[in-house]
């Protein structure tokens, strides 16, 4: 099951203030082309920081989700569903929010947007009585 969730608030603003420092940055740097200084520059590029949490956090609600809709199937399909045979995390990606970004076989970690979503896929397989 695919689990998509974008960054909780605490998340958010954490990447906004790092956001408007480089911004403020990337403004100065006028002044030191006027002054005549050359340099080379390129796009700002957004990270998130606290990944270890956010991929616990999305790997337990969509193991959670994806148990709901094998006991569904199970149900409609007149059984029971029983234990967890195996457990595979798929990919994990982050995409720039809204982006209509393909999802890749690798996974995809997007640094140019600064608001992004992110998702996991999960496999589980459980037996049925």
């Amino acid at each position: 099951m695919a689990r998509q969730r974008s960054f909780n608030p605490k998340y958010a603003i954490d990447i906004l203030l790092h956001a408007e420092i480089a911004l403020k940055s990337a403004r100065e740097i006028t002044e030191l082309l006027n002054k005549e200084i050359q340099f080379y520059s390129q796009a700002p590029r957004y990270y998130f920081t606290q990944l270890a949490d956010l991929k616990i956090e999305l790997i337990s609600k969509a193991t959670e989700d994806a148990k709901l809709r094998a006991e569904m199937i199970a149900k409609n399909s007149g059984a029971t569903l029983s234990n967890l045979i195996s457990a595979n995390m798929g990919i994990f990606q982050i995409t720039g929010q809204n982006s209509g970004e393909d999802y890749s076989w690798g996974g995809t970690f997007n640094t140019s947007a600064k608001a992004k979503t992110a998702s996991i896929t999960m496999k589980l397989d459980y037996s049925i009585k």
